[in-house]
C-alpha cells in the first residue's frame, strides 16, 4: 500500500517574510495527532482547608485520577469564605470549564451560583457536601447518616449511660445535619429513658476544633460531670481530649471522631480517642473525577442513590464509611495506605 502524503502547511510571518513548512505524515501519524485534542477541562471549587484531608488528600487524588481519564483540572481554593468561592466558580464559569466539581463552603449559599453555571451550560457536581436547594446534576459522597451512627456507636460501646456531650460540625454544611441525624438515631431512645443524658449539644462553625476546646473546657470548669463525647470529626476531638486532658480525664472519657487524620490515629493508639470514621478518600476521590469527566463529554455517570437537597432528588454515588478503633486500625487505615505505620508510631501523638 503507498504511503499517504499528507501536507501541513504552516504560514508564519516572521520579520516581515512569508515561510512555508511542510512535513510527511503516515496515517499512522495522522491519527495520533488527531488524538491529542485539547483534554477536558475539570474545575475544581475547594471551600474548606481546615480539616486535613482536602488539600493534602482529596485535591491531587482527584486530580491524578482526572489527568489519567485525559482532562486536567483547575482548581480554586476558597479558604472557608463563600463570598470568594462564589466569585472563584463564577470565573470558572468564564473561562468555558464543562463541569464545576464544588466542595461546598456554605452549602445553603450556592445555590444561585450553581443557577449561573447551568445557563452558561456547565455541569456541577456536589463533592462530599451536599448543596442545598439547587438543581445539581450529580452528588458524591459517603453516607453521612451512617456515619454518625458509627460515631455514636463506638461510644456507647463503652459507655452505655451518663452525661454526654454532642459536638457537631458547622451549622452552615450540611453534612453536619445528616451526621448528626445518624447519631441522634442510636442515642435517641436511651436519651428519652433517661440513661442518657445529653448536656451539652452544639454546632460548631467551621468544624472549628478551637470551638470544640472551649465547649468542653467551660462546661467542666462548672464542676460539672462528662462520661462521653461524640465528636463529629477528628479535628474536634483534638479540641475535646486537650479540654478533657486539662481535667485529667483524657482517656477516660470515650471521644469519637471523623475522618482518620493522623494525630487522630496516633490518640487512638495513645488511648485518648476512642475511634474514627475511615472514609476511604481515594474511593470518593477516584469515583468524583470519573463522574466529572463523564458529565464534561455529555455522557451521564452510574448513581446507586438519590438524595434530596430541598428542591430535587439529586442522583447521587454514596460510599460506606467504616468505623475504626484500636483493634482494626491497622487492617483499614493502615493497610490501605491511607495513613502509614511509621507516620502513626514514629510522631508523638497530640
Amino acid at each position: 500500500m503507498k504511503k499517504i502524503l499528507i501536507i501541513v502547511v504552516l504560514l508564519a510571518v516572521v520579520a516581515g517574510g512569508i515561510y512555508w513548512l511542510s512535513k510527511t505524515i503516515s496515517p499512522k501519524g495522522a491519527n495520533k495527532a488527531a488524538n491529542k485534542a485539547t483534554p477536558v477541562i475539570v474545575g475544581f471549587s475547594l471551600g474548606d482547608t481546615i480539616t486535613e484531608r482536602w488539600l493534602s488528600k482529596d485535591l491531587p487524588l482527584f486530580t491524578e485520577k482526572v489527568e489519567q481519564l485525559g482532562g486536567a483540572v483547575n482548581q480554586v481554593v476558597a479558604n472557608n469564605n463563600v463570598d470568594t468561592q462564589i466569585t472563584q466558580i463564577r470565573n470558572l464559569i468564564s473561562q468555558g470549564v464543562k463541569v464545576i466539581v464544588i466542595v461546598a463552603s456554605d452549602s445553603q449559599k450556592l445555590a444561585p451560583v450553581v443557577a449561573e453555571a447551568h445557563a452558561a451550560g456547565v455541569k456541577v457536581l456536589a463533592y462530599d457536601r451536599m448543596i442545598s436547594n439547587s438543581d445539581l446534576d450529580m452528588y458524591v459522597s459517603f453516607d453521612n447518616v451512617k456515619v454518625g451512627q458509627l460515631e455514636a456507636q463506638s461510644v456507647l460501646d463503652k459507655v452505655y449511660k451518663g452525661n454526654f456531650a454532642y459536638i457537631g460540625g458547622s451549622p452552615t454544611d450540611n453534612n453536619a445535619s445528616l451526621v448528626k441525624q445518624g447519631s441522634m438515631a442510636v442515642l435517641d431512645s436511651k436519651i428519652k429513658n433517661g440513661d442518657i443524658k445529653l448536656v451539652v449539644d452544639k454546632f460548631m462553625n467551621n468544624w472549628d476544633p478551637t470551638l470544640a476546646y472551649q465547649t468542653v473546657k467551660e462546661y467542666l470548669a462548672s464542676g460539672k460531670t462528662l462520661d462521653a463525647v461524640v465528636s463529629a470529626n477528628d479535628g474536634m476531638a483534638y479540641g475535646v481530649i486537650k479540654a478533657l486532658q486539662e481535667k485529667g480525664l483524657a482517656g477516660k472519657v470515650p471521644v469519637s471522631g471523623q475522618d482518620a487524620d493522623l494525630a487522630a490515629c496516633q490518640r487512638i493508639i495513645a488511648g485518648t480517642q476512642t475511634s474514627t470514621v475511615y472514609k476511604p478518600i481515594n474511593s470518593e476521590a477516584y469515583k468524583a473525577a470519573e463522574m466529572a469527566v463523564a458529565l464534561a463529554k455529555g455522557e451521564t455517570p452510574e448513581a446507586n442513590n438519590t438524595t434530596n437537597n430541598g428542591k430535587i432528588d439529586v442522583p447521587s454515588f454514596l460510599l460506606e464509611p467504616v468505623s475504626v478503633n484500636k483493634d482494626n486500625l491497622m487492617a483499614t487505615v493502615v493497610k490501605d495506605g491511607f495513613q502509614s505505620y511509621s507516620a502513626i508510631f514514629n510522631q508523638p501523638a497530640k
